[in-house]
């Protein structure tokens, strides 16, 4: 079974990666499906976005990376994926999960499974990291290496 995990990953961090490799031990195949999201100021462009997450997942061989344009049922019925993968931090992720799964179930014939956040990263986002590394932290603890050199060289 063919799963997707979509998000904007900007940047790719250790809660993201700790929900893809536990999504797949459970799925034959994920697709990590970077979007654009216009309510967000970028950090990376979609590019070194697609980039960034395929050095992280290059030894997980049943991962791949791929951009999304439009809706999410519409890439999943292109790519044959009848799953899709949300990471939750808190009570309030889950109740917008619990929204966007039923939406994406009345689009299109896809499920959703939400994988609750490991204690060690469940703190960890995106926006806290942009916000760590714009003011010269070190995000070293909250990124795959990969990464971490990648937000260096931005900055």
């Amino acid at each position: 079974m063919r799963a997707v995990m979509p998000g904007s990953f900007d940047p790719f961090t250790l809660g993201h990666w700790d929900v893809l490799v536990r999504a797949s031990r459970l799925f034959d195949e994920v697709v990590v499906a970077v979007g654009v999201n216009s309510g967000k100021q970028a950090m990376f462009s979609v590019e070194d976005r697609v980039a960034m997450i395929e050095q992280a997942v290059a030894a997980l061989p049943t991962v791949s990376v791929s951009v999304i344009d439009g809706l999410l049922v519409d890439f999943c019925a292109r790519i044959g994926a009848s799953v899709v993968v949300r990471g939750a931090r808190s009570g309030y992720d889950f109740e917008s999960e619990s929204a966007m799964a039923a939406m994406n179930a009345s689009l299109g014939e896809v499920e959703t499974v939400v994988l609750p956040a490991s204690a060690t990263v469940g703190f960890i986002s995106s926006t806290l990291v942009r916000a760590v590394a714009r003011a010269g932290g070190d995000v070293t603890p909250y990124v795959p290496s990969s990464v971490s050199l990648m937000v260096k060289k931005e900055l």
